[in-house]
């Protein structure tokens, strides 16, 4: 067993090559095989989100805070919002991040297949992610 006491793992920021804006990363767990668990706490600053992205094995978002936007590849994006959980299946191109005007906050869980847990695409474009959401 391993207990990893709250603030001795270091917080970090996320990749440019995969975010748009200023995102931070909180290690939750990365479970040792033959688990395959992943799991972070992922802040976005306003306007903040991840590039295209997909996950061999899918992913579920549970909203913590504040509000965001979530879109399906060819679909206009979706607002979610604090205590929202979505599941993305596996290989569903889409994207994740905060509303114009809000901080989001969610945590990101997915399991890797063969190590790799996400498969990157290109960034957001900015018309992309000013779609007008649906619903």
């Amino acid at each position: 067993m391993d207990i990893h006491k709250y603030g001795a793992r270091p917080r970090t920021q996320a990749p440019a090559d995969y975010f748009t804006g200023d995102v931070w990363q909180d290690p939750v767990v990365t479970a040792p095989e033959p688990a395959r668990l992943r799991a972070l706490i992922v802040t976005f600053s306003a306007g903040a989100r991840t590039a295209w992205h997909t996950h061999p094995l899918g992913q579920t978002l549970h909203v913590l805070s504040g509000e965001g936007r979530i879109a399906l590849r060819g679909q206009p994006p979706r607002v979610i919002s604090a205590g929202d959980t979505v599941w993305i299946p596996p290989h569903e191109e889409h994207w994740h991040g905060a509303a114009p005007d809000s901080e989001m906050v969610h945590m990101a869980m997915q399991e890797a297949l063969d190590g790799t847990a996400a498969d990157w695409l290109e960034h957001v474009s900015d018309a992309d992610y000013a779609i007008a959401p649906a619903g």
